[in-house]
């Protein structure tokens, strides 16, 4: 494989697996609470936000995006920035 397909590779990882509709979490107030799920391979990351099905579910897609794009970069994520 070269490099280009390696970085399509991991753009299409994290994916949002599910959305569902909650209690609030503790402490929280409202009756309009739902939980996210992204995950890539065995790794899950949950997340709950309150909002419409559909605002929320765009939220997830848009923290899968930016977790695809901070991966696809070259290096690690968590490597700190070089000072130019």
């Amino acid at each position: 494989m070269n490099s280009d397909s390696d970085a399509h590779d991991i753009v299409s990882k994290y994916n949002v697996i599910s959305v569902e509709k909650t209690d609030a979490p503790a402490g929280m107030t409202g009756n309009d609470w739902h939980q996210y799920i992204i995950g890539v391979g065995n790794s899950k990351m949950v997340g709950n936000k309150p909002g419409t099905l559909q605002a929320v579910t765009e939220h997830a897609r848009a923290v899968a995006d930016d977790l695809n794009e901070r991966a696809s970069r070259s290096g690690s994520v968590y490597a700190p920035r070089l000072r130019k």
